[in-house]
């Protein structure tokens, strides 16, 4: 990990690595979502990104609880991000 990915790194953070971890998600579902504009990355080096901790806990929350519901990707999408 560089010194800019470093200083980057804070509690109001978190990696795609923990992000699976914590929500029990597989590295495919997070490369998804976050290709589909779901979990926006807040930085990139290489194989890392980093993302913001609440709004990737409040952006998954949402996200099954509208699936739940019945609601396909794409229209959470719609609903999440107003496209």
């Amino acid at each position: 990990m560089s010194k800019k990915m470093k200083n980057l790194k804070n509690p109001a953070s978190i990696t795609a690595k923990d992000i699976i971890t914590k929500y029990k998600l597989s590295y495919q579902t997070v490369n998804h979502y976050t290709d589909f504009g779901l979990l926006p990355v807040l930085f990139k080096e290489g194989n890392v990104r980093l993302y913001d901790r609440g709004l990737v806990g409040k952006r998954l929350k949402q996200i099954r609880a509208l699936m739940g519901e019945g609601y396909s990707l794409r229209l959470i999408r719609k609903k999440l991000l107003g496209i």
